[in-house]
């Protein structure tokens, strides 16, 4: 498949995506975009535009145009007035704000699993884990993101809570640009495997003691942890 690199704005980086094979498919142009984001050939605060994208991608601006209404509804990118769409960002306080968000929601669907006496909930999440598991140390970084970005959807799916699963879309995004920052800063998934090998075991032994414990150190100690590496690195920039 051909592949086009071309420059944008603001960081006049070249920019590698792949021409989506069918012209028709809105999902076709979110995923590439997403997964540009993911490995870092497009940038948070990059500016996207019509044009370009329906260039690279060889597919029609009406169907861009769709893909990127629904990338900024759920958050992965920001409208600007007169200055059109750009990649969000997300400071300190809003990956601290999403982390305690993202725990809260977590523990919601946790207690509904382990209230489950039938045990089909709890399955559900060990199927995920196992699919999970198979990928996780993958050297791509597109297939680790979408295998963690699964597992923690599934999570949410075995509560069957369909509020959370209505509440998902939108924290994928903002899970996509924290993860991409994290993997520019800390490529560690023999790190993430132990992070969540303690989240199954926790969730295993249904003490929402030992379960919250788990969650606090995947999410807020992680959260945390990024902000201080993005925090160094700046540091080392200046």
């Amino acid at each position: 498949m051909a592949e086009t690199y071309l420059s944008t704005e603001p960081t006049a980086l070249p920019v590698r995506v792949s021409p989506v094979a069918s012209v028709s498919r809105r999902d076709g142009v979110v995923n590439e975009i997403r997964r540009a984001v993911v490995v870092g050939s497009i940038k948070p605060g990059q500016k996207l535009t019509e044009v370009q994208l329906s260039e690279w991608l060889n597919v029609s601006r009406p169907t861009v145009r769709e893909a990127l209404n629904q990338m900024a509804q759920e958050g992965l990118l920001v409208q600007e007035p007169y200055r059109g769409l750009r990649v969000a960002t997300l400071d300190a306080a809003a990956i601290m704000d999403l982390a305690n968000t993202r725990m809260a929601l977590d523990m919601l669907a946790v207690e509904a699993i382990i209230k489950d006496d039938s045990g089909r909930r709890m399955r559900m999440v060990e199927e995920s884990w196992a699919e999970y598991s198979r990928v996780e140390m993958d050297p791509d970084p597109v297939v680790r993101h979408e295998s963690h970005v699964a597992f923690h959807r599934k999570l949410w799916a075995a509560s069957e809570n369909a509020l959370l699963l209505r509440l998902w879309p939108v924290t994928e995004a903002h899970v996509t640009i924290i993860l991409a920052q994290d993997q520019a800063t800390r490529a560690d998934p023999v790190r993430a495997h132990r992070v969540h090998v303690k989240l199954v075991e926790a969730i295993r032994t249904k003490d929402m003691k030992i379960i919250r414990k788990a969650f606090k150190e995947h999410t807020i100690d992680s959260a945390q942890e990024l902000i201080a590496l993005l925090d160094s690195t700046s540091e080392k920039e200046k």
